[in-house]
């Protein structure tokens, strides 16, 4: 396996980001939220010599709408952006979404470079070329395919993030390992966030760009492999989507894509026989990891009704990304009412 050649794992990113100004003679912007201005700029002086214009915005999902999208690109208009200019996202997984997005549509498309600063955006959402905003109460409704010019990953990021944060991320490298095989799951099983061993987290964090890039490198635009990359999303959306709406904290994208997989997993179990001691060795770590959320009967048929706006539906049915077994792995796997049902009362 290969990381994406777009992407870079280094121990200095503003070195990496450096060359890439130094290399562009155009406008620089910089995407930031209230989290990473303070925390991340200072590890990114090439952006204050540069003199970037930096874009401010409200951290949070529930800020990724085409609110915030409409915001950015009047700053940019306010402050010169052209054709010739070039975007820098940094932050977490809506940033990457919204300021990709935003770049690709201004001016019809100008160049953008993710720095992702939380581990989730690292190994997942900062690469592989999904950009979309939120609409309409639903994830991730509106979007296009398009990869970054450049990915920049440096775990320095990470020290600064909070535990629950630095958990999130942890979801979704579980996903990576059930599609690449038990040796990398219980590679994964021995990091304790609570005394992170960062060099450790760093070969997790480039092995799981890899397995990404394996599945998205295949295919870019979702018609079939890429599909598995969903593990954990059909239920983990849906229950995201509702913790956005019903009065309480809002889950993070991690926390939400545990509980589909531990959901998915029963699913994996009933439908394929994936093996049942196997199975409740990952329930097991995503229910140590993860503090669990509670919702009743009386939300299954909101939850379902929001699966149903699902992007891998077809023929009227909530297609499924289920596996057989570490390693193996099958997409469009329908599912009855009845079966979801009994996956969110496990």
């Amino acid at each position: 396996m290969n990381l994406p050649g777009n992407v870079v794992c280094t121990p200095d990113a503003n070195q990496q980001l450096k060359e890439i100004l130094d290399a562009h003679d155009g406008k620089v912007f910089v995407l930031a939220d209230d989290n990473t201005e303070p925390f991340c700029m200072p590890l990114l002086p090439c952006l204050t010599e540069r003199g970037a214009a930096v874009i401010r915005i409200a951290s949070g999902e529930e800020h990724k709408n085409i609110d915030t999208l409409q915001y950015i690109w009047k700053q940019m208009c306010d402050l010169g952006g052209d054709r010739k200019s070039l975007f820098v996202n940094l932050g977490g997984g809506v940033i990457g979404d919204m300021g990709g997005l935003a770049a690709s549509l201004f001016k019809r498309g100008i160049k953008f470079v993710n720095v992702p600063t939380t581990l989730l955006a690292q190994v997942d959402a900062s690469c592989g070329g999904k950009l979309a905003v939120d609409f309409n109460g639903l994830k991730n409704e509106i979007g296009i395919f398009r990869n970054p010019d450049k990915v920049i990953i440096c775990t320095e990021f990470l020290k600064s993030l909070p535990k629950r944060q630095l958990i999130s991320g942890m979801a979704e490298i579980a996903k990576h390992a059930i599609l690449s095989g038990e040796e990398y799951f219980h590679e994964l099983s021995k990091f304790n966030p609570d005394s992170p061993n960062w060099q450790a987290l760093g070969a997790l964090v480039e092995k799981s760009v890899m397995i990404k890039n394996e599945f998205a490198g295949a295919d870019p635009t979702e018609k079939g492999l890429r599909k598995m990359l969903n593990l954990g999303h059909t239920i983990g959306h849906a229950v995201e989507s509702y913790s956005l709406t019903n009065g309480g904290e809002p889950l993070l994208h991690g926390e939400a894509v545990a509980v589909g997989l531990v959901c998915e997993m029963f699913l994996s179990n009933k439908l394929l026989k994936f093996p049942i001691q196997k199975m409740m060795s990952i329930v097991q770590y995503l229910s140590e990891m993860f503090t669990p959320y509670k919702f009743g009967y009386e939300q299954y048929e909101t939850l379902v009704s929001l699966m149903n706006h699902d992007k891998k539906n077809s023929g009227g049915n909530i297609n499924f990304s289920l596996m057989s077994d570490f390693g193996q792995y099958h997409y469009d796997q329908h599912c009855t009412t009845d079966d979801i049902y009994q996956a969110l009362s496990f």
